[in-house]
Order: structure tokens, then C-alpha cells, then sequence
């Protein structure tokens, strides 16, 4: 408790030097002024971008302001160029991307922020409207990729506070080589069978907090991808969805490793996953190591704790290869709960690179209100406490 309550008082004293100036005393842009229109039907894109460039080029902290309201943004929009370094970015309103999903379907994201330092992105709700998309996916015609939700690429000294995702054509939130990102109090939303639409992903990243965040959605509550190191992430609720995941590592021969990610005080509830380690069977140089799970709850959760080195979704063209990512120094403290299968523990590690340095501490997962399974293959490690199911080690 006194090491949370510590954690979070650095976080605030974080925050006040990353954002010290006072909001109030901000100048503020107001859309609407610039010429949106409130009725979700007239695309104010070119109103937000003149309102940001506003508030970009002055030589004080700044506001964007979207009030209440509904707002189309018709098209994919990317916010850079930004000179300021202590812009608020507020949303006190719905944002909403066409109901035609071809418009931004293959844009890589439908809003952006590039190549900026010290924006607060401070409410509001986007809402892609993905629905019509997934219908699409799912009924195995030929469809665009989707669009992300929200990207933040190549930025530094961001936080994003209260957003909410909902419906997105693809993932909702995707944090890409950017450094010193802070997300709180965020809230994703779309239907459990909605394909790819990752809650939050982060790659070629680091010093990335993701605190007081819940996430239903189709696929990865919370997935980190190559180059991510030095992540927190606490009190996330997590469900329908398929967990919190590190990887797919191993796509690439040539691939950055994941280090130093924490996830402190999780729920899951109803998902595929717990929490995942995944790499492909195939020849690489990555690495996943430093990784710590702890104060975890488990609610008929189809795979609580799992290592997956032979991942291959849909078993199409599986490499086979053994994979090259080389897993180590995870450990897994007080995750409590039930599980939906029978083996609560599944250590699937490679051939080539066997897990080493796993660590079990105060483990207890039921199946039907008896004792889990566990299972291991290629995995070293130790246990400390009382373990359930039983260590395979």
C-alpha cells in the first residue's frame, strides 16, 4: 500500500512538471468559432485543424475546445506542426467518423497526433463507428483494413485523460515510438466479436503508464508490441476481450525486445487470456524480459496465465521453425480466481530458446470449484508460497 500510495505521488509530481502551467489562465480556441458545427453531420475537419494550428502557434499555454455537441470529422486527421509545448487538447463533446467505413477504412489511423511534445488530450468520446466494418470482416468479404482510432506517433510528454473509445474500424488506441505517455481514466468499447480492435497497443515506446482504465472489446485489452519498454500499468479492468498481451514478438529476424513492464491491480473477466506472452515459431533476435504480474483477479478467464511460443492465429501457414525469442525473468504474484479450462497455467515455450528465470508466487486458480492444471514445455523456473494449480516445473 505505502509503495502504491508513493507510485502515485510521483506520478502527480510527474505530471505537474510535465504540465505546470494553469488551464484556466490558457488561452482557448473554440471550434466553433473557427466554423464546426455541432450536428453530426457537417464535417468540421477543417475547423479543428484551425483551431489547433491557433492554438499551436501561440507563444503561451493554449486550449482546443470542442464543446458539447456532436462533430464529424469526415475524413482521416492528423494534428502536427505544433510549435507549442503546453497545448490542452479538451473534448467536451462526441466526435464521430463517417457511417461509410470505405471513407477512412484504409487510413492507417482516422485522428492523429504526430511529432508533437506536451499536449493533455482531456475528455471526450470518438466513436468510429465500426460496426458496418466488422460486419464486413466477419462475413469473409473483401474489406479495408480499418482505420485506428487514436495514434500518437513520435511524440513526447503526452497525456490523455477521460478519453473514451468506442466502436473503432480497427485498434482504438495506438501508442508508436513516443516517449513519457501517461493514459488515466480511459474507456474502450466495442462488441466482443469485433476482429482486431485492440484496446490500447504500444510499441517503440517507453516511460508509458496506462492507470484507472477499463476495456471491453474484440481482441487485446492491452498489447505490446516490439521496442516497448518500461511500461506501468494499474487498475485496469479488462473483459470481454482477450487480456493483456505482450506480442506478437517474432514476426521479424531483425525485432526490438519488450522490457520492463509492469501490470499491477487487474481484473479479467470473461476473456480468451489473462495475461500472455506471444511469439511466433520462427528465427528472430527478439526478447521479452523484467516482465511483473501481480494482484491479478481472474474471472472464467479461458487462459489465465499463458506463454504461447507457437502462436499462430488461426493455424494458417504456421512456421513450425521453433521460435527465437528468448522469454525470461517473468514472474507472477498473487493472481487469484477461476479459470474457464482446465489447464490454468500454460508455459508453451520454445524449443530453441526455453523460458528460464519464471516465478510463481501465491498462485491460486479453481476450474469448476476444483484444482486447475497446469502445463510446461521448454520452462525453468521457481515457485514461492502457496501455488494452484501445482508447479510444473
Amino acid at each position: 500500500m505505502g509503495f502504491r500510495f508513493n507510485s502515485m505521488i510521483l506520478s502527480f509530481v510527474l505530471v505537474s512538471l510535465l504540465y505546470p502551467y494553469d488551464q484556466a489562465a490558457a488561452a482557448t480556441y473554440n471550434v466553433v468559432n473557427f466554423g464546426a458545427k455541432a450536428d453530426g453531420e457537417t464535417d468540421s475537419g477543417k475547423a479543428f485543424l484551425s483551431a489547433w494550428a491557433a492554438a499551436c502557434a501561440a507563444s503561451s499555454p493554449a486550449t482546443f475546445y470542442a464543446p458539447p455537441g456532436r462533430y464529424l470529422l469526415g475524413n482521416a486527421i492528423t494534428f502536427s506542426d505544433c510549435k507549442n509545448h503546453a497545448v490542452t487538447f479538451r473534448i467536451d463533446a462526441t466526435v464521430v467518423a463517417p457511417a461509410d467505413y470505405g471513407v477512412i477504412g484504409k487510413a492507417a489511423h482516422w485522428i492523429e497526433f504526430k511529432d508533437v511534445t506536451g499536449v493533455s488530450v482531456l475528455g471526450g468520446v470518438l466513436d468510429a463507428q465500426g460496426t458496418g466494418l466488422w460486419a464486413c470482416k466477419n462475413s469473409g468479404k473483401n474489406c479495408p483494413s480499418g482505420a485506428t482510432t487514436l495514434g500518437v506517433t513520435g511524440s513526447n510528454n503526452i497525456l490523455i485523460s477521460g478519453l473514451t473509445s468506442l466502436n473503432s474500424q480497427k485498434f482504438h488506441i495506438v501508442i508508436n515510438d513516443c516517449e513519457n505517455v501517461k493514459l488515466e481514466g480511459v474507456r474502450v468499447s466495442a462488441s466482443g466479436n469485433s476482429p482486431n480492435t485492440d484496446g490500447i497497443h504500444v510499441q517503440l515506446s517507453s516511460s508509458i503508464t496506462i492507470v484507472d482504465t477499463k476495456i471491453m472489446t474484440g481482441d487485446d485489452c492491452i498489447s505490446i508490441g516490439p521496442g516497448a519498454a518500461n511500461l506501468w500499468m494499474e487498475n485496469i479492468a479488462c473483459g470481454p476481450g482477450h487480456g493483456i498481451s505482450i506480442g506478437s514478438l517474432g514476426k521479424d529476424l531483425k525485432e526490438d525486445g519488450v522490457q520492463n513492464v509492469t501490470v499491477s491491480t487487474a481484473t479479467f473477466t470473461g476473456t480468451q487470456n489473462g495475461v500472455r506472452i506471444k511469439s511466433w515459431a520462427r528465427a528472430s533476435n527478439g526478447f521479452a524480459r523484467d516482465i511483473l504480474f501481480q494482484h491479478i483477479v481472474m474471472v472464467n478467464v479461458q487462459n489465465p496465465i499463458f506463454i504461447d511460443q507457437n502462436y499462430c492465429p488461426n493455424n494458417n501457414n504456421c512456421p513450425h521453425q521453433g521460435s527465437g525469442v528468448k522469454i525470461s525473468d517473468v514472474t507472477y504474484q498473487d493472481i487469484h480466481g477461476t479459470s474457464a479450462t482446465e489447464v490454468a497455467v500454460n508455459f508453451d515455450c520454445s524449443s530453441k530458446n526455453p523460458c528460464s528465470r519464471i516465478k510463481l508466487q501465491d498462485v491460486k486458480l479453481t476450474y469448476k470449484n476444483k484444482v486447475a492444471e497446469a502445463s510446461c514445455a521448454n520452462a525453468g523456473g521457481t515457485t514461492v508460497g502457496s501455488i494452484q494449480p501445482a508447479s510444473c516445473f
